[in-house]
């Protein structure tokens, strides 16, 4: 039986796709994160999203610095994190470049006066801890206020593809 060799590699900026690759091999689930603005109710779609601590409740996601909106999300003392079902791939679109974003879409402010969007599989109301630099994106630091979550399969991002979560056995 042949042993299949591992390709190593050094990742070096001018072959960024090499490195790309590598890392769509570990899915991730999909966010939206969301926060009022000056100019309205603000969202992202993001996928660089991870659970920190349990005690203080702690979670983090990473805006791109070459993202027109890095600053203001960045900078939100406030913020909700919206993690979407299989079937929501549509509401993931709205909140990428070019999306409508919030236009027609209902929501509501929560205390801190954030959009919240209702019927995700989960959500995450949080204050901002901290934020590290981190290369070309920005580590932001959430401190957990409220979650709520609900019944249904993820939506799943891997290998430059969105699709569902497949159980074994």
């Amino acid at each position: 039986m042949a042993i299949a060799k591992d390709t190593v590699f050094v990742p070096d900026p001018a072959d960024s796709r090499r490195y790309r690759h590598a890392l769509g091999a570990f899915s991730t689930g999909v966010t939206v994160v969301t926060l009022r603005g000056d100019a309205g109710p603000q969202g992202m779609t993001v996928n660089s999203f991870a659970s920190v601590s349990l005690d203080p409740p702690l979670v983090l996601w990473s805006p791109a610095k070459t993202s027109r909106r890095h600053d203001l999300f960045a900078g939100a003392g406030h913020f909700a994190i919206h993690v979407l079902k299989a079937d929501q791939h549509d509401l993931s679109a709205r909140f990428t470049g070019g999306g409508p974003g919030f236009a027609g879409l209902s929501h509501h402010l929560n205390d801190e006066g954030v959009p919240v969007l209702e019927g995700t599989l989960a959500r995450f109301e949080c204050a901002r801890a901290e934020a590290h630099d981190a290369g070309d994106h920005t580590i932001v630091l959430g401190r957990v206020l409220r979650a709520a979550h609900g019944e249904g399969e993820p939506l799943i991002f891997s290998r430059g593809a969105f699709g569902r979560f497949a159980r074994c056995g």
